[in-house]
């Protein structure tokens, strides 16, 4: 099938109009511009604010109440001053642990692929799933490939499993009722006591196995990174065909994967749980 030249790129809207391409929504553009402000000091009157971002007041007032409300904005009634809200230090954090995991885990992933002779995946936790965003091929013609910006959900990876079977309880009933358990290939763990057997066997030797669950053919052994709070926010994965990647092949695979990902949660400063 021919490609086309105006073919749509991932993360734009499928009837985008081509002059609004790199317009920009003025409002977002202007609350952008008053937050860039706010992060450069420790705080500022509205008049001051206003009169550096290049806006009425009653505009930068208006914004600022809309970015307070998600926490993003705070206002200390005591100074009368405007300072930069606490969730903006989540969001930061949150870029900054993912290009952390992917600068640590590189040569480590590539240590793997030489170790395991398979293609090695660093997959980020989502609410409900993983998402695979680094990832090392091995050299074999036959393989396991993912797009960075893979999603897929907790019961049906490696990397997934690895990451639930570190989760509370309440936090994979609530998983669960969401996603539910749909059946991939007929070797998904669709029934609930089946997974959680699975996932107390994951937490006593330290790696996930995803035998065929998500694609027929295809196995991956998964193990978890922690953060610095002891919670399960990355996994490292090693994927390969079922010819290759034998029950054999896993036996020696599953400590090679724990470790590494543990030398990654040491890496970025986190901590297994309990330690």
């Amino acid at each position: 099938m021919p490609q086309t030249a105006e073919r749509r790129r991932r993360g734009r809207p499928r009837l985008a109009p081509a002059e609004a391409e790199d317009a920009p929504v003025q409002s977002l553009d202007r609350a952008m511009a008053l937050l860039a402000e706010l992060a450069e000091a420790d705080g500022l009157t509205l008049t001051d604010l206003a009169g550096r971002a290049e806006m009425p007041m009653s505009t930068a007032y208006r914004m600022l109440l809309t970015l307070q409300r998600r926490g993003l904005a705070e206002f200390d009634a005591s100074t009368q001053l405007w300072l930069v809200g606490v969730e903006t230090f989540r969001i930061g954090s949150a870029f900054l642990r993912r290009r952390k995991l992917a600068d640590c885990g590189r040569d480590l992933m590539q240590g793997l692929v030489a170790a395991c002779g398979e293609t090695v995946n660093l997959a980020v936790a989502e609410e409900d799933g993983v998402v695979f965003v680094s990832q090392v091929e091995t050299h074999e013609a036959i393989r396991a490939f993912f797009r960075p910006g893979t999603r897929a959900l907790f019961h049906a990876s490696g990397a997934g499993k690895a990451i639930l079977a570190h989760r509370a309880p309440g936090a994979v009933a609530a998983t669960l009722r969401r996603t539910g358990l749909p059946r991939f290939t007929d070797r998904t763990l669709t029934a609930l006591p089946d997974l959680l057997a699975d996932l107390a066997a994951v937490r006593a030797r330290g790696f996930a196995i995803d035998d065929e669950e998500r694609n027929l053919g295809m196995r991956c052994v998964g193990a978890p990174i922690f953060n610095e709070f002891g919670e399960a926010v990355a996994g490292l994965s090693v994927s390969g065909p079922t010819v290759r990647v034998t029950p054999e092949a896993i036996a020696r695979f599953g400590p090679l994967v724990r470790e590494a990902a543990s030398q990654v949660t040491r890496a970025i400063a986190g901590r297994p749980p309990g330690a």
